[in-house]
């Protein structure tokens, strides 16, 4: 899963750029084409009229951040180059896929089918989850790969380059985990369980010489090397997330809100691990919760909801309501062209992958600000946390007698702080206004196309 903020405020429509011929020979067509599902056009997968497939959705905001970069480029006299090295990033580097026969308690016999993406390999370990799903395939698995690779780049320093990438080395089945090759984590129905079955093995088998085997594997319990602060950071990154908007006066100006979060109402859709932590990070900063939608019922009290008291709450009512936050963190495709105008929120706060989807973005002239999805030893590590936790200098020199914890949301904080910065600052310098997805995107595939065009293609 991923996290991304995004300020919502009525915008004039903006004219599409085109890509170059150099980017359509490499088998790109316009942003318009890339969107064109959405005005009516063929040319991307989808589900339903309006309701595009999860790949889809990825190279659509792909290739419009791409046409922007192209548009530089060819200012600057290096188109070639620049549309052979984007089109390296759009595809999908290495996929595994598996299958195996299963005898279930009954006695019958199914094929078991599985695939593991390795979306980049400019930056080593590789990172991504592991999900037990009858609703993925190859394709969903490859578009998941990508937005970890988008997702960790962005969180990564500008000078250091630093990027974990969800992948899988296919050349040798017997060196593709690893603490220094891929290393994975909790996902869609795995947790600390599976995760501890998974280094366990790796330990007594690949790993018996290696001793940072248990970084095989992140999301472990604490009890076999895992680390204090990782069941609710993802929620502490929305949080963090949030606030590094909110307390932008631009920003928080364009879309009428006040400054700080007490008193403001918000919205979740889903009420798992990273609603609810999110829940209790934001009820703690005094902000008020109203409504919490499941897939079995939504609670609905505009007097605010109790984290602790939902937990235990059952039977719920109601609909999407006026609310100054939401936060979708269940599942893909929430926000769409069909349910965008009851959408009444000012900060749309994604902890999910991907819920938001074009048809949303355009044709209700919303313009979404997307910081970036946190994460730590489980979980972009998207929801899940793979990303690297950066300790500020300050923190660091009082850092004697911190306990785990503390140094796991002192490194996300920073962390969320400057991803948010980055995305602001090349906003800015594209004059993107508050459409901050593209920023990130952009932000994103700058620093991938640095390294491949300093250090050279990885093989």
């Amino acid at each position: 899963m991923g996290f991304l903020v995004l300020l919502t405020a009525m915008l004039p429509s903006r004219r599409l750029p085109t890509l170059s011929a150099a980017g359509r020979r490499l088998g790109r067509g316009s942003p318009m084409a890339a969107l064109g599902w959405c005005r009516g056009t063929a040319g991307l997968a989808r589900g339903s009229p309006g309701d595009p497939k999860l790949p889809a959705m990825v190279e659509a905001f792909y290739r419009w951040a791409a046409a922007m970069m192209e548009a530089g480029a060819t200012q600057q006299g290096g188109l070639p180059w620049v549309c052979v090295i984007l089109e390296t990033i759009r595809r999908c580097s290495h996929v595994l896929e598996v299958a195996f026969p299963l005898r279930r308690d009954r006695g019958a016999w199914e094929v078991v089918r599985g695939w593991r993406a390795q979306h980049s390999q400019h930056r080593l370990p590789c990172k991504g989850g592991v999900c037990f799903s009858s609703s993925m395939g190859a394709d969903e698995v490859k578009a998941l790969a990508a937005l970890m690779t988008y997702k960790c780049a962005v969180v990564g320093k500008y000078k250091r380059n630093v990027k974990h990438v969800v992948t899988w080395d296919l050349t040798d089945f017997s060196n593709s985990v690893g603490p220094g090759i891929d290393v994975l984590a909790p996902d869609v129905n795995t947790g600390e369980q599976e995760m501890s079955w998974i280094a366990d093995t790796y330990t007594h088998t690949l790993g018996y010489r290696d001793i940072n085997t248990q970084a095989c594997v992140t999301g472990k319990p604490i009890s076999q090397g895992g680390i204090h602060g990782r069941h609710s950071a993802t929620g502490r990154g929305v949080l963090n997330g949030i606030e590094s908007y909110i307390t932008n006066t631009e920003y928080r100006d364009c879309v009428g809100l006040s400054p700080g979060l007490p008193g403001k109402t918000f919205v979740l859709q889903g009420f798992g691990k990273v609603g609810l932590h999110t829940m209790k990070y934001l009820h703690e900063y005094r902000a008020r919760c109203i409504c919490v939608g499941e897939t079995d019922g939504t609670v609905y009290n505009p007097r605010g909801i109790d984290p602790k008291d939902l937990e235990d709450y059952e039977q719920g009512h109601g609909t999407i309501v006026p609310c100054d936050i939401l936060i979708p963190d269940a599942i893909e495709k929430q926000l769409t062209g069909q349910n965008s105008p009851r959408v009444q929120a000012k900060i749309i706060a994604e902890a999910a992958n991907s819920p938001t989807t074009p048809a949303y973005e355009w044709d209700s002239s919303y313009h979404l600000l997307q910081s970036v999805q946190h994460s730590l030893e489980q979980w972009f590590g998207k929801s899940r946390g793979e990303i690297p936790i950066i300790p500020s200098p300050q923190f660091q020199a009082h850092v004697t007698g911190a306990s785990e914890k503390d140094i796991v949301y002192s490194g996300l904080a920073y962390t969320m702080e400057q991803s948010a910065k980055q995305i602001m600052t090349v906003a800015a310098r594209y004059n993107l206004g508050l459409d901050q997805r593209t920023a990130a995107y952009l932000c994103a595939l700058e620093k991938v196309f640095t390294v491949y065009n300093e250090a050279g293609f990885t093989y």
